[in-house]
């Protein structure tokens, strides 16, 4: 198949790893981490910006190496091919190879900070989009004197204690070992930063077979949601994460479009049919 994948930026290594081992022929534009920080709104502007300049005549579906990221997938519409996006509520999911395992581990390891070789060379510098991200514009990057000289001595440490120290609620930093690693120098950094805080430290064995089924199909519905044409992503707010909803005024034959492809939309709702920025980078 000839795939589009948009992804972020953080999961730089690790898609350029599976795509190598993919018998696919795809094409990957990679968007950087910044997008999470200006909001649902703005995310999801700049990713429908992207998908509409997709030549849909040279790929037979476009994947997205996205969870749900605080809903800024929601709303994204299918053209004249599928969507296609992994089950999951954030990219940590798509390193440890399932929702499941992602939850079973969140719950029994409350407070954890996660790095992987991505999150800290390309993610350290978590405003990219300054000055229109959230944590700028609330103030969130600025530093206690600088509050200070704005609001007093005593509106600056509870605002610096609620809106700027955001790892206050950490104790602990687990680091996701992919195996595509080129030595250790990633482990020793996340190692040296749960140090200098006084955190646990742990190291995961990741998961690269979510990531690997996403480039190399077929998708099936516990894992991946197939958004057919003339639908659109919307959250389901149960364990599936996100389904596809018929778009307003979309009716007819669209939904056949995933068929020519020779692919199999599964887990949607509403169907007309019986089918069960500067940054941006490319390898």
């Amino acid at each position: 198949m000839r795939l589009k994948l948009i992804a972020c930026e953080i999961l730089y290594r690790e898609l350029c790893a599976v795509t190598a081992r993919s018998v696919n022929q795809i094409d990957i534009h990679f968007l950087p981490k910044g997008l999470h920080d200006i909001g649902q709104a703005g995310m999801n502007a700049r990713l429908q910006e992207v998908l509409a300049t997709v030549d849909s005549t040279a790929c037979d579906a476009i994947l997205f190496g996205y969870g749900l990221c605080s809903n800024g997938l929601v709303g994204l519409a299918a053209g004249a091919v599928p969507l296609v996006i992994p089950r999951a509520h954030d990219c940590i999911t798509l390193f440890m190879g399932s929702k499941e395992r992602y939850l079973d581990y969140f719950e029994s390891h409350p407070g954890v900070y996660f790095k992987t070789t991505g999150w800290i060379e390309r993610g350290e510098s978590t405003h990219q989009q300054n000055p229109q991200s959230i944590a700028h514009k609330s103030g969130m990057v600025m530093s206690y004197e600088e509050l200070a000289a704005k609001y007093g001595e005593d509106n600056a440490k509870f605002l610096y204690e609620q809106l700027c120290n955001m790892t206050r609620n950490y104790s602990a930093i687990t680091f996701i070992e992919m195996g595509i690693e080129p030595d250790d120098r990633f482990e020793r950094t996340a190692r040296q930063q749960a140090a200098e805080r006084g955190w646990k430290f742990e190291k995961l064995q990741g998961d690269l077979s979510l990531l690997q089924a996403l480039v190399d199909g077929p998708w099936d519905e516990g894992r991946f949601l197939v958004v057919p044409p003339g639908h659109r992503v919307a959250a389901s707010f149960d364990e599936r994460i996100i389904k596809a909803e018929t778009q307003v005024g979309q009716v007819g034959n669209l939904p056949h479009a995933t068929k020519a492809h020779g692919l199999q939309p599964v887990g949607f709702e509403g169907s007309t049919d019986d089918m069960t920025i500067p940054g941006e980078r490319r390898p």
